[in-house]
């Protein structure tokens, strides 16, 4: 089983942990709702789309509300500390926190804890807090897009508003940059980059550079990047190798945005409806219609 944990952009929603289904276009937990447009939401929805194609257990979400001020967040890490270890799950996607790097490693060692560790997942802010603490090799798998990856790569930077410019500057050399962020080791043992091309990579160079089929107007669309995690972390807990599982995503997504025909007026959902045909037809190994290179 796949277990997400993040937040959602409403200071009223509660903290709440249970089984994930999708109603009327929302994510819904034990009763609550919330939007499917971006952020863990978009994620939740992604991996419920292909734990119910593949036949796995539908994901469990422990989200709690925060607008950015960090109160929900702590709640919400203080509640890991106690619960996870009742946990039984394969996998663990950690995602949209306030980067907070003690409560960051107590919630490490109480997962470490566990009788039997599940393999860990971070993007977003917790991401941010993982590689703060100095903890990033404790990861399966990061998810970052380029700008969060130059926050990786400078060994420098204590949090991503202090990135360095000449890093930062480095967007469009994505090699340079993992193989820095390995260097320095801040970076988990496999790295999915989102991007044009997406690149899969790990501590002995890069695995895959998977450019093809392109939907312009996906950039235009929040949430596409969320998509992509909960994709890969949903194939992590069904025991799929973590490598492949993050060029298998990268591919899926980007077919699902592709059948979607994106407008910059789509919606998030409007791909998500998408990912189960592109995950048969993926899995299946038929050749895309837009080409596509990988390895």
């Amino acid at each position: 089983m796949l277990a997400v944990v993040g937040t959602v952009p409403e200071p009223d929603f509660p903290l709440i942990t249970g089984k994930v289904v999708l109603v009327d276009g929302d994510v819904c937990i034990e009763g609550e709702r919330a939007p499917i447009n971006r952020g863990t939401p978009a994620l939740l929805a992604a991996a419920v789309k292909v734990c119910e194609a593949l036949g796995q257990p539908a994901p469990m979400g422990c989200l709690v509300g925060d607008t950015g001020l960090g109160k929900g967040s702590r709640r919400l890490y203080k509640y890991l500390t106690q619960e996870v270890g009742r946990w039984d799950v394969k996998a663990m996607a950690f995602h949209y926190l306030q980067p907070d790097v003690d409560w960051h490693n107590r919630v490490l060692f109480a997962v470490q804890d566990m009788a039997e560790p599940p393999l860990l997942i971070a993007d977003a802010g917790f991401m941010y807090a993982a590689k703060m603490s100095g903890l990033s090799c404790d990861y399966a798998l990061f998810t970052p897009d380029v700008g969060e990856l130059a926050f990786l790569a400078d060994e420098e930077a204590p949090h991503p508003f202090y990135t360095r410019g000449f890093i930062l500057h480095e967007d469009m050399k994505v090699p340079g940059l993992i193989e820095r962020a390995y260097a320095h080791q801040n970076a988990a043992a496999c790295l999915l980059v989102k991007g044009q091309p997406d690149y899969v990579a790990g501590r002995d160079g890069i695995h895959a550079a998977i450019d093809m089929p392109v939907a312009e107007a996906m950039e235009a669309i929040g949430g596409t990047g969320d998509t992509v995690t909960g994709i890969v972390a949903a194939l992590v807990a069904s025991g799929m190798d973590v490598r492949e599982a993050a060029v298998l995503a990268a591919r899926v997504n980007r077919l699902a945005g592709y059948a979607a025909r994106p407008t910059p007026a789509t919606q998030v959902m409007d791909i998500v409806a998408h990912i189960p045909a592109a995950l048969s037809q993926v899995l299946a190994d038929i050749p895309l219609s837009a080409g596509g290179r990988h390895g």
